[in-house]
């Protein structure tokens, strides 16, 4: 569920006028530009922007973003490079094909965590 409560010291390089995702285990803040989240992708003139905050370095790494629709097959996978800056941010757009909530599994430099992100109809 997304916030506009502060977000943790780490993560405060993000612009905290923007609700904000917090991951499972908390080693991830995605601040929504987007706000809501849309799908499908298309159908506005706005895109699903997330800027993605780590708690860990990358070392170089790529994002990985796998995403699921409870009870569907469907797997949107994403990979966003360790180009941007400053800190350890990703800036992604992350756009599913079917408005509902999708369950994304994030990845980079050997962490792992999880976040839930509800998309409204476009």
């Amino acid at each position: 569920m997304a916030s506009r409560a502060s977000p943790p010291t780490w993560a405060r390089t993000g612009p905290a006028f923007l609700r904000h995702v917090t991951s499972v285990h908390g080693n991830v803040i995605g601040f929504l530009f987007a706000d809501p989240l849309t799908a499908p992708a298309g159908r506005s003139n706005r895109t699903n922007k997330i800027l993605w905050i780590v708690r860990q370095p990358r070392f170089g790494s790529p994002l990985m973003l796998n995403g699921r629709q409870a009870g569907k097959s469907k797997v949107v996978r994403i990979q966003r490079p360790a180009d941007s800056g400053p800190g350890e941010i990703y800036p992604t757009i992350v756009d599913v094909p079917t408005p509902g909530c999708w369950h994304f599994t994030l990845s980079w430099a050997g962490h792992r965590d999880e976040v839930d992100l509800r998309y409204d109809a476009a």
